[in-house]
């Protein structure tokens, strides 16, 4: 059974937490790794297909767009190999009926299923999604304490719940204590209220609190908000304790080899690794272009990589980019320097053998 005590892992992040991006975080050091957001209700429409070219299971919806079968309708896609047990599936529910239904689609091909109750965002919080769970303790109870029961139990797979702060301190110990009773495995904190963003400090003022609330209750606990690299896990580790576990997501969108030990490697590389994958597994072409956008830093607009990016469409296109026009130190390879040079070199040379002749010619003429 998956363990999320102590691990180092990656967020779930709508468009950015698709398959590339989570194979790229793990083979940097990320211990697990969440999906994006998927709403049970699309997870409804779906079959699940093996996929033989890839190797990857898909979840693909019967009723999205068959533009490009295996692509277009793809809504969840993982890859065993590496995935395996590391993978967690994050959903978007408000009804607890329609959870179980969708929790038992994907339950035999992901480590765990958890529960979206912290993003305030519109596309989360619609129909009482999301950050919205959290004024409705009751029903996210019920979902969580149904999961646990019909899901999670009879298939030995852990069920777990991704909170925010409520704006007071009471109220949110009250709705940890209630949590942690329902039978889920690991409680992850996004330490900020629902109306902060992500730009604002996080607030760990009573993480002790919350933690010894979980401990108590045999649950592992996860921080998020505001964390950028190993060197940072591992000092909150040794602030709240060895078993805490710590989630990346700001840091990660930026470059998903944030998880590395020695330190984030520079963009070039991270690119260059994201497009490998993503070719590798026929990832969407606009869901790459998103992607590699937010790893290629543009500072006063003059990266030319950058520029070249933005105007591809293709995947074909977005990896000649990367591999073939992009140096190992992220440089754009100007190919007509290239013939400059090469056209300045043969001049040189032209010239040094006009002047070699020249100079013979008149020797033989001294002679």
């Amino acid at each position: 059974m998956l363990d999320y005590r102590a691990k180092f892992v990656l967020a779930p992040m709508v468009r950015i937490g698709e398959l590339p991006t989570r194979l790229l975080a793990l083979k940097y050091g990320a211990d697990l790794v969440w999906g994006p957001e998927i709403i049970d209700k699309k997870l409804l429409t779906c079959e699940r297909i093996y996929n033989e070219n890839l190797k990857t299971i898909d979840f693909r919806s019967k009723t999205g767009n068959k533009k490009i079968p295996g692509m277009t309708d793809v809504v969840f896609r993982t890859y065993p190999e590496l995935e395996n047990d590391k993978v967690v599936f994050q959903m978007g529910t408000s009804n607890a009926k329609l959870a179980v239904e969708a929790a038992k689609i994907v339950i035999n091909d992901v480590g765990a299923i958890d529960i979206n109750a912290g993003c305030p965002k519109h596309f989360s919080i619609h129909s009482g999604m999301g950050a919205a769970l959290l004024s409705t303790p009751d029903l996210l109870c019920e979902i969580l304490t149904n999961l646990v029961n019909e899901v999670g139990k009879p298939n030995n797979k852990p069920i777990s719940v991704k909170i925010r702060l409520l704006p007071n301190k009471g109220d949110t110990l009250s709705l940890v204590n209630r949590l942690v009773r329902t039978g889920i495995t690991n409680l992850t904190l996004h330490c900020r209220t629902r109306e902060m963003r992500n730009r604002e400090k996080p607030i760990r003022d009573y993480i002790d609190e919350i933690k010894k609330i979980c401990n108590e209750n045999n649950v592992s606990f996860i921080i998020n908000g505001y964390i950028k690299d190993y060197k940072e896990f591992k000092e909150l580790q040794n602030q709240y304790g060895n078993d805490v576990g710590v989630m990346i997501a700001s840091a990660a969108e930026i470059n998903p080899t944030c998880f590395n030990k020695d330190g984030t490697l520079p963009w070039y590389i991270a690119a260059k690794e994201y497009i490998k994958f993503a070719d590798k597994f026929q990832n969407h072409p606009a869901n790459s272009k998103y992607c590699i956008s937010r790893i290629i830093p543009n500072v006063r607009n003059e990266n030319v990589i950058y520029k070249l990016i933005t105007k591809a469409r293709t995947a074909e296109e977005f990896s000649d980019i990367l591999l073939n026009k992009m140096d190992d130190n992220g440089k754009f390879i100007d190919k007509e320097d290239d013939k400059k040079e090469e056209i300045t070199d043969k001049t040189t040379s032209v010239k040094h053998k006009i002047v070699d002749t020249e100079s013979n010619i008149e020797k033989k003429i001294k002679v």
